[in-house]
């Protein structure tokens, strides 16, 4: 827990000044790719998934530790040459797992938050799943078990495999010559995030794209064919945490209304996007019929809620590596509440960008919680230490969440409203 939150206590900003380049390059070359407030809701994705794995709020059903004491043939050493096999094993988990993601309905709803951004840059990239609650896809490090590949060596390769999946998020980069044929390049995820028929469920790969050219998947960008991004059930909110499940909303709630019980039972597994028979009728949701004919979400929006979401993902950011690099002062289980508190801000300031009226409701529910947290600490989980005066910093940074809050609700969003088109 602690080793981890300090790595991402640098990670962070490392990939928060990449997309800030981005963006300016963007401006420069007339081709924002990067919207803000679809932006401020990848960062905030991205939040509360490094959230879930600092807390270690997800379960494994059975341990790489537990496969490689029953199934190794041999006792690797931690060398280079290790690490070499270890990442290429892990490469073929995260193919297998990715491809299987999209391909069954109920695994679909923990991987649905990474490909709803309607755009396709860096900060789509943070968009990882806080759904995934139990690991079910040890069993693919199969191969890596069986050459005795030491638990050390995974659990230190695995978030480097992960990391080095976030440069090729862009639409600025175009083909990379001969490393096409090796490499999963920007061309070729950009197919993976298209919704055009031509590339759906195409070029699962994370590293080596050998894996869909020998699996069957493989699809090269078309110049005939620009990539359209997002989901063909659009999400049609900010909030990261509602998009992590609905899909699973969805599936449950066709499974209470399916008649027939081989319908609620195998509704589960059937392919992505599966409903019984008539459902599309009966029951209907949102879902883009013509991909290049369709309006993106939150094209209109105030200017003064887009400033306002981007200071609130700024003063989280800050909150969040206050706690990643003091895990051992605020020890347990005071970290869990501060995650919790972390969650429940999230949540407030995207129903705010969602224009919910209801976000003043959980503004105010994180206020007493905040204050409450403060009086009952006696100051904000030991910053005081570090920064006198802190504690008041917060409780005034709570104060003016709220007010602002208020302000967004009673002044009428739509009267608020202007079009920022690609801001």
């Amino acid at each position: 827990m602690e080793e981890y939150g300090k790595i991402l206590v640098f990670v962070m900003p490392a990939f928060l000044i990449l997309i800030i380049i981005e963006k300016i390059y963007g401006h420069y070359k007339g081709e924002d790719t990067a919207p803000n407030m679809d932006s401020v809701s990848s960062v905030s994705s991205g939040m509360i998934n490094s959230l879930k794995d600092v807390l270690g709020l997800s379960i494994t059903l059975v341990s790489y530790d537990w496969i490689v004491s029953k199934i190794a043939l041999f006792d690797l050493e931690a060398t280079v040459f290790t690490y070499l096999i270890g990442f290429i094993a892990i490469d073929f988990y995260g193919y297998w797992s990715h491809r299987l993601s999209h391909q069954i309905n109920f695994l679909w709803n923990k991987h649905a938050i990474h490909h709803s951004s309607e755009e396709f840059n860096l900060a789509c990239a943070l968009r990882q799943p806080v759904s995934s609650f139990v690991n079910l896809f040890t069993f693919l490090l199969i191969p890596a078990a069986l050459l005795g590949v030491p638990s050390k060596v995974i659990a230190i390769t695995l978030p480097i495999h992960l990391f080095l999946q976030f440069w090729y998020h862009t639409k600025h980069i175009k083909k990379i010559g001969f490393l096409e044929n090796i490499l999963v390049s920007p061309s070729h995820h950009r197919v993976h995030h298209a919704i055009n028929p031509e590339y759906m469920d195409k070029n699962h790969s994370q590293i080596f794209i050998i894996w869909d050219k020998l699996f069957g998947t493989f699809q090269a960008e078309l110049e005939t064919v620009p990539p359209v991004f997002g989901i063909t059930r659009p999400a049609r909110t900010w909030n990261p945490i509602r998009i992590n499940f609905q899909h699973l909303w969805l599936l449950i709630t066709d499974a209470w209304r399916a008649e027939n019980w081989k319908d609620k039972f195998t509704i589960w597994f059937k392919p992505t996007g599966w409903r019984p028979e008539n459902f599309e009728e009966k029951y209907p949701v949102t879902k883009i019929t013509n991909v290049y004919d369709f309006e993106k979400y939150g094209v209109k929006h105030s200017k003064k809620l887009m400033y306002w979401s981007l200071f609130q993902a700024i003063i989280t950011l800050l909150l969040i590596s206050y706690m990643y690099n003091s895990i051992a002062v605020i020890g347990l289980p005071n970290v869990f509440i501060y995650g919790a508190f972390i969650f429940l801000t999230v949540y407030s300031y995207t129903e705010l960008m969602d224009t919910r009226k209801i976000s003043v409701f959980w503004e105010s529910i994180r206020f007493i919680f905040g204050i409450g947290l403060i009086f009952y600490f006696g100051d904000w989980f030991g910053m005081d230490q570090l920064f006198p005066f802190a504690s008041y910093v917060v409780a005034g940074y709570l104060i003016l969440s709220l007010i602002v809050t208020i302000y967004f609700v009673n002044s009428n969003f739509e009267k608020e409203t202007m079009i920022v088109a690609q801001s």
